[in-house]
């Protein structure tokens, strides 16, 4: 199970900073870093067979509650960016992620993103448990996660 393992707790994408990306003082923008966390997420749930084709057949839905976000350095236009989302835990109504954002040319890392999301039922929006088989299947992934935790 080790590559499986490593692919449902971690993901990670390359990309060039783009220009429109860019704030007044030549910058990625504060709030770009937000969208490449939850770009990656999805991303993420996608490649593992979690995505929102998966989400609507079990009348449900992830939503962020709360990003948390750490800038250390800013991203210029043309950096090549590498950036890595971890699954830190998984219990009752909420699913928690980490997103390191770094420099790909020498691992400098610029921010991270920490993400609060929220399962939801779609027929009236209310939070709701994650789905078991979802719980289950993190379950043993995230027994030595630091913070980590499953219902």
């Amino acid at each position: 199970m080790g590559d499986r393992a490593a692919d449902l707790i971690e993901h990670s994408l390359r990309f060039r900073v783009r220009s429109y990306e860019l704030d007044e003082n030549g910058h990625v923008n504060n709030a770009v870093y937000v969208q490449w966390a939850e770009h990656l997420t999805a991303e993420h749930a996608q490649a593992e067979g979690f995505g929102q084709e998966w989400t609507v057949a079990r009348g449900g839905a992830w939503v962020v509650r709360r990003h948390e976000v750490t800038y250390h350095l800013p991203a210029v236009r043309g950096d090549e960016i590498q950036a890595t989302v971890r699954v830190l835990a998984l219990a009752g109504v909420r699913g928690v992620r980490q997103t390191a954002i770094r420099r790909a040319a020498d691992g400098t890392l610029l921010a991270e993103v920490r993400s609060e999301w929220v399962w939801v039922r779609l027929s009236d929006g209310r939070p709701a448990r994650v789905p078991a088989e979802l719980i289950e299947l993190y379950r043993p992934l995230l027994a030595g996660e630091p913070g980590g935790a499953t219902a």
